[in-house]
């Protein structure tokens, strides 16, 4: 009982580790908006994302590999194509898929990938709303099943939509480059070194993460 009441998340993750519980720190002592579980969506580096698990997918596709600045000009260029919002799996289907491409800026493995997801959708073979109920090892098989959806992908889904408290995407830039900064390595650390640096972070690296983003947002543009 004495544990779990002392163990607050944040309070937990200083304990695991100092580096991080100094940021922890500043943040609140900063008294503006601060991390929270479930994740805010509104203190996303992306406040417009769609908040159904479709909606969230396409933008997840979209978003794949480039700035958070790019991924949002080519999701608006996509919505502005159907109307203003995202399209439906069948409409996806019957567009040309090289205009499609063209017209919101995506690669061919994007287009491609939309394309699998509105096919696994329809079929039946992806079941969006059986993904709340599984482990998460699960929802990222489930969606891995998808044309060019990847680990990545599914970690942000799994943090922004199904809103679970202990997912570290090791692959994220972002993340790299705060664990870098968080405790001054010589270089980029590896997946791998992520993975070991955020092993004390558990049952609360989703949360660990929200303030490793806000503390790569606070970096110094040169």
């Amino acid at each position: 009982m004495n544990r779990q009441r002392v163990r607050r998340p944040e309070e937990y993750l200083r304990r695991a580790d100092p580096a991080l519980g100094s940021v922890i720190d500043e943040m609140e002592h900063s008294g503006g908006p601060r991390p929270s579980l479930p994740p805010d969506a509104s203190m996303s580096n992306d406040p417009k994302m769609p908040t159904d698990c479709y909606g969230a997918l396409i933008r997840g596709i979209a978003g794949q590999n480039i700035s958070a600045f790019a991924s949002r000009a080519i999701y608006r260029k996509l919505i502005e194509r159907f109307g203003g919002r995202p399209p439906t799996p069948q409409q996806v289907l019957d567009d040309d898929p090289d205009a499609l491409r063209v017209a919101a800026g995506l690669s061919h493995a994007k287009t491609d990938s939309l394309r699998s997801l509105a096919e696994h959708i329809l079929s039946g073979e992806l079941e969006l709303d059986r993904l709340h109920d599984l482990p998460d090892d699960d929802v990222i098989h489930e969606l891995s099943a998808v044309k060019g959806i990847g680990t990545w992908t599914a970690h942000m889904f799994m943090i922004w939509h199904l809103h679970r408290p202990d997912v570290l995407p090791v692959g994220d830039l972002g993340i790299r480059q705060a664990v870098k900064r968080l405790h001054h390595l010589p270089g980029l650390p590896t997946p791998a070194e992520v993975t070991r640096i955020g092993e004390p972070w558990r049952p609360y690296r989703t949360l660990a993460c929200l303030y490793l983003w806000r503390l790569e947002e606070s970096e110094p543009q040169v």
